[in-house]
Formats: structure tokens, sequence, C-alpha cells
């Protein structure tokens, strides 16, 4: 499986598509028990759906440190045109 980061270009392209960027920030800045939740929840689906991109989500979710640099990955994306 590839780094967790390694997936953040995708997944804040995909954010910034259905501009849920700003949202998904704030809720990973502020969040941080609800992603922890969403971590856990995410671990369990993987007995019905096997996806190294859910396995990535988990584990960035798990870290706080992941989560807070994946929420300033997507305020600096932000900031460029």
């Amino acid at each position: 499986m590839k780094s967790p980061r390694e997936y953040w270009p995708r997944w804040a392209e995909t954010l910034r598509r259905y501009k849920l960027h700003e949202l998904t920030a704030m809720l990973l800045e502020a969040g941080t028990p609800l992603a922890l939740l969403g971590a856990q929840v995410l671990y369990f689906s993987r007995g019905l759906i096997a996806n190294d991109q859910l396995t990535a989500l988990a584990l960035t979710l798990e870290e706080d440190n992941e989560a807070h640099a994946f929420a300033s990955f997507l305020v600096e994306e932000r900031a460029s045109p």
C-alpha cells in the first residue's frame, strides 16, 4: 500500500470539485474525536470493502498529526490559484 500522503492531492482535488474542501479542513481541525470515530468506521468497513484508499484515509484520520497536516494541505491548496 502507498503512503496515505500520496493520496492527498487526489482527495483534495475531489473535495475542491464538490466545494467541500473548506468544510473538510474545518472539521479536521475542530473535530478530532469525530475523525477518530470515522477512522474506526473505515477500519470496520474493510471487511466489506477492501480498498487501499479507505485504509489510507483511516490511517490519516486516526493520527491527529496526520489529520491536521491534511487540513493544512487543503488550506494550502485552497490558497493556490
